[in-house]
């Protein structure tokens, strides 16, 4: 059983440093005492970053906690891109440059950091990346007390009281961040977006808030994919907006001090429980619920084959009359290639009779193009697409 928290008073922002406990023992995460029925009101920030574990712990605080209480869940990830449960990787994220490596994502001391991950989230929404810049807030709680606007709205009083004067919630529920430009002008931004999941008996409303990412030069080349021209999907796609950072002087601390105050004036203050790296470890150790999960967001299955049937063709179709953009002045003038992939696997290939032997190929699995069709220009030429490998193949 884990230590009961103190109370704190409303008016009283909580404290929070690494390695704060509220007694003089040691409170690591306790997997039971998330589900006890007691346990009304449960504050977790997370100090471990593999986006798969701190999605897992979500997941398993959505699943494991008692249906009338509420969760406030806070973490920061390694850099990665995350894309929806409804989403299309290779339509969303530019998997070349990504698996390359050529990224060139800044660490926190300014040098070059770690690679970007993919991960495939179980929410719905759009595509995302988070970075140590970027503070991730979840809120769980019973569907009869969910509203897309009132954790939205506490947010942006937590970001308020940090000196954020032009935060808002816009129409879709994203967070805006309002820049004077000039006369009696403005400039939105977006620093927050939002996903949703519900159950019957519980719901999650989490976001991102880009605080000080050291990165966003790099995000749109990230997040934009060269084979989106030739693909329609069944499933999600983004809404692409501007985006900036909050541009406080306060640190990621503050934020989640800020966010903790706003949800303990809603529904009561406890302290913070920490769950440090090494707490992440032992619970991915110990509790298999969460161990299955992590299992099963890391796995390529769960990344590329979750993704809705979608098409690909070079050239304008009944079904997808948009104009294409040129191709490759190296391919034979009468190049024409489609094809239909249903979650994950080539399932039909028309036009080109270079692609027949593609059939019931998993896309993800193609590590070089032109070897699987025996044609360079197009192997080449879709290696740059579908960001085949662990680096670009030319």
């Amino acid at each position: 059983m884990a230590l009961p928290r103190r109370l704190v008073a409303t008016a009283v922002r909580p404290y929070i440093k690494s390695g704060l406990r509220t007694s003089g023992a040691r409170r690591s995460f306790n997997a039971e005492a998330v589900s006890h029925p007691s346990n009304r009101v449960q504050v977790y920030i997370s100090r471990a970053t593999d986006p798969y574990l701190n999605l897992s712990i979500e997941h398993f605080l959505l699943q494991k906690s008692p249906p009338d209480s509420v969760i406030l869940f806070l973490y920061t990830n390694r850099p990665c891109v995350v894309v929806g449960r409804n989403q299309n990787p290779w339509v969303e994220v530019n998997l070349g440059l990504l698996k390359s490596g050529n990224s060139r994502i800044v660490g926190d001391d300014g040098n070059p950091g770690e690679e970007v991950l993919l991960v495939r989230r179980r929410s719905g929404g759009g595509t995302v990346f988070h970075d140590a810049g970027n503070v991730n807030y979840s809120v769980i709680c019973p569907p009869e007390s969910f509203d897309r606007n009132k954790h939205a709205a506490m947010v942006v009083r937590a970001l308020v009281s940090l000196g954020a004067r032009g935060a808002r919630a816009n129409e879709r529920h994203d967070i805006v961040l309002d820049v004077p430009s000039g006369q009696e002008e403005t400039q939105t931004f977006k620093i927050s977006g939002s996903a949703y999941k519900l159950t019957r008996l519980r719901s999650l409303h989490h976001g991102t808030c880009l605080l000080s990412s050291r990165n966003l030069p790099r995000v749109s080349p990230l997040l934009r994919s060269p084979a989106a021209p030739y693909i329609k999907a069944r499933g999600v796609e983004s809404v692409r907006s501007p985006i900036r950072n909050v541009g406080l002087e306060s640190d990621n601390a503050a934020f989640e001090e800020a966010v903790v105050a706003e949800f303990g004036a809603m529904y009561g203050n406890v302290d913070p429980e920490l769950v440090t790296s090494s707490d992440a470890e032992e619970v991915l150790r110990d509790v298999p619920t969460v161990a299955k999960g992590y299992a099963e967001l890391k796995s390529l299955e769960w990344i590329y084959t979750q993704t809705p049937q979608f098409t690909f063709s070079t050239h304008p179709t009944d079904e997808d009359p948009r104009p294409r953009p040129p191709l490759p002045d190296d391919l034979p003038p009468d190049f024409r290639a489609a094809m239909t992939v249903r979650h994950g696997q080539i399932t039909e290939v028309s036009g080109a009779d270079l692609l027949a032997p593609l059939n019931s190929t998993y896309l993800h699995q193609v590590t070089d193009w032109r070897s699987k069709i025996g044609n360079d220009p197009a192997g080449k030429w879709l290696n740059s697409l579908f960001g085949v490998g662990s680096k670009i193949l030319s």
